[in-house]
């Protein structure tokens, strides 16, 4: 990696998109070297543990240098591209000269010197130049800032008539509402005071504990080095584990491990099921829209969460407390080519069955393009895997951290059934309810699979029962 010393050379460092993640992999780049960019412009898209993210620049420049390939996998912090903010013209050396009329700067950035972005947890890009004096920060933001260092904030100051209403830009704003984080203890670092993207980052990033002291002790004897693991190249193939399917994996066994699993399971007959979303295509409301088993699958079981609402809760094991959702953000399992995601409708109990069904659309779609973003897979209460995609008639499902329910549903078949006293060709599917047995005992996790059993094979009930 060729460093950079030129004063204009602004390094960009791989920031945490604030899930709290170590590393990310470098996909694609969308730029080269002598390509001019835009403060906001695109320049990469990596992948995280959760999703495919797009990282714009915080700067106006020319690219210098790619610090890495696409395809490798770097750690939060690290500096993965270097942009020459003075427009890539050659350094010259510093001599007296008369002075020169100071560019016009631009409205959001009053300071005629370029800016230099402070990253999560990392600070500004190093630089030969000296950093001109900061602009005093709030006293409420001071003591934030104390606290964080683990000083003790100076004597406080009296309180304020009003509290002002902390500076940032819409697009900040919507940030650390996405993020959780309140304004008002972020402590800015923009012109002005104004807060910016990596200062809502800094506040995101959870703080590292103290390192213990090691007590002094012999040195341990020198151990031989382990040998290397060895294997058949001609007939092995071996993968690294890393990106969505490492996250899922590491989910999957704590979840296994951490909740005790329950899973019943129901065959029924869901002819008429089938008949109605054959009517609903025809239905006007329902034109341009994408109807399915699917989504009549999804609002039988919200409707049997709103009559059985203790199954859509979590289990807090710090406060040893149930925790009752009194909403529902029902999560749709999908296959993609980076493995199994789980996004999320949010608040889907409120939705109406046209709104359901553009919901269920735009989630499909977008994690097949590989743009869910971290956002939807947060914040999930109980999930839909549908595993009769793949002909499959059932499975076991394992819950999805902090969820109490998850629904499997099977493929659908003619098979024969005894319907009104006769054996007769009908559509057919089994459906797998696994629940956390700490929140969900037999008979409140019996009542909502039979409801839903109830609602797909009389499906009349769904107005009946909204």
């Amino acid at each position: 990696m060729t460093t950079m010393t030129e004063a204009s050379v602004r390094e960009f460092k791989m920031p945490d998109v604030g899930e709290g993640l170590t590393e990310a992999e470098i996909l694609k780049w969308y730029v080269q070297p002598g390509d001019a960019v835009t403060d906001g412009q695109v320049v990469c898209e990596v992948e995280t543990a959760k999703a495919a993210v797009e990282l714009p620049i915080p700067y106006d420049g020319v690219v210098r240098e790619l610090h890495f390939p696409e395809g490798t996998t770097v750690d939060v912090g690290t500096a993965i591209i270097a942009v020459d903010v003075a427009g890539g013209a050659a350094p010259v050396a510093e001599e007296p000269a008369a002075p020169a009329v100071p560019e016009q700067p631009r409205a959001e950035e009053p300071q005629p010197q370029a800016r230099q972005p402070v990253l999560v947890g990392y600070g500004v890009a190093a630089s030969s130049t000296k950093r001109r004096p900061r602009k005093a920060v709030p006293p409420a933001a001071a003591a934030v800032q104390a606290e964080l260092n683990g000083h003790a904030p100076a004597a406080p100051a009296a309180p304020a008539a009003e509290k002002p209403r902390p500076l940032a830009k819409p697009p900040v704003r919507k940030l650390a509402k996405d993020l959780g984080v309140d304004l008002a203890m972020v402590v800015p670092t923009g012109p002005d005071g104004i807060i910016t993207r990596d200062d809502v980052h800094a506040a995101a990033a959870p703080q590292p504990a103290p390192a213990p002291v090691a007590e002094p002790r012999a040195a341990a004897a020198p151990q031989a080095a382990p040998a290397p693991v060895s294997f058949d190249g001609v007939r092995e193939t071996r993968i690294p584990v890393k990106g969505v399917r490492k996250v899922t994996a590491q989910a999957m066994v704590g979840s296994a491990f951490t909740a005790p699993h329950v899973t019943e399971f129901v065959t029924v007959d869901v002819t008429r099921t089938m008949k109605l979303v054959e009517e609903l295509k025809q239905d006007k409301e329902f034109a341009g829209r994408r109807v399915n088993p699917l989504l009549l699958i999804a609002k039988a079981l919200l409707l049997a969460i709103r009559r059985h609402p203790d199954i859509n809760a979590s289990w807090d094991e710090a406060a040893q407390e149930i925790v009752l959702k009194h909403y529902v953000n029902l999560g749709i399992a999908a296959a993609t080519p980076r493995g199994l995601i789980v996004p999320n409708i949010k608040d889907a109990h409120a939705r109406t069955l046209p709104e359901l069904a553009d919901s269920l659309a735009d989630l499909v779609s977008t994690a097949k393009e590989g743009k869910t973003t971290p956002a939807a897979m947060q914040g999930g209460t109980v999930t839909i895997t549908n595993v009769g995609v793949f002909g499959v008639d059932t499975g076991t499902p394992i819950l999805n951290p902090g969820e109490s329910a998850i629904l499997a549903v099977g493929a659908i078949k003619l098979q024969p059934w005894v319907h009104k006293g006769k054996i007769k060709p009908r559509q057919v599917t089994t459906l797998a309810l696994s629940f956390d047995h700490r929140l969900v005992d037999g008979e409140l996790g019996s009542k909502v699979l039979a409801d839903v059993a109830a609602i797909l094979e009389q499906p009349k009930r769904l107005m009946t029962w909204s």
